[in-house]
């Protein structure tokens, strides 16, 4: 399992990134009002391989602690872009991360026991996660 789940968090990035091809022929994102707080589009493209890089660290360091909640929040996020972008359906993906910010929440507690700089270095995908949830929220209630 140890070797296991870095290689689904790189699965997972691919996934994620598959639905963003579909925002380049989509105007549907485009066209939302956007919080004011909303990143312009390439910041995402440098936070999220850092995030997946720590993900893939943390998990290889913490698999045999935290492998099942971690493959079930490695799913919600590979679903979460596909929610979004591709089924255009934010008040779902909403919920879809409302539940990764859950498992996140459970896996940083085991893993703030176990080691206090893998949990320093996981915080800010769980911090990230939070801001994700707030532009998509924004998002619902702006449109």
């Amino acid at each position: 399992m140890k070797y296991i789940l870095p290689l689904l968090v790189i699965l997972t990035s691919v996934i994620g990134s598959l639905a963003n091809v579909y925002i380049n022929s989509d105007t549907w994102y485009e066209e939302l009002i956007k919080s004011p707080l909303n990143p312009p589009s390439y910041v995402f493209g440098i936070v999220w391989p850092i995030l997946y890089a720590i993900m893939a660290f943390v998990s290889f360091k913490m698999a045999e602690k935290i492998s099942t909640l971690f493959i079930l929040q490695l799913l919600a996020n590979a679903a979460w872009s596909w929610i979004f972008f591709y089924f255009h359906a934010p008040l779902i993906a909403l919920i879809d991360i409302s539940v990764l910010i859950y498992l996140n929440l459970k896996i940083i507690n085991v893993i703030k026991i176990e080691s206090s700089i893998l949990f320093y270095m996981y915080l800010p995908y769980l911090v990230w996660l939070s801001f994700a949830a707030f532009l998509n929220a924004s998002i619902i209630f702006l449109n």
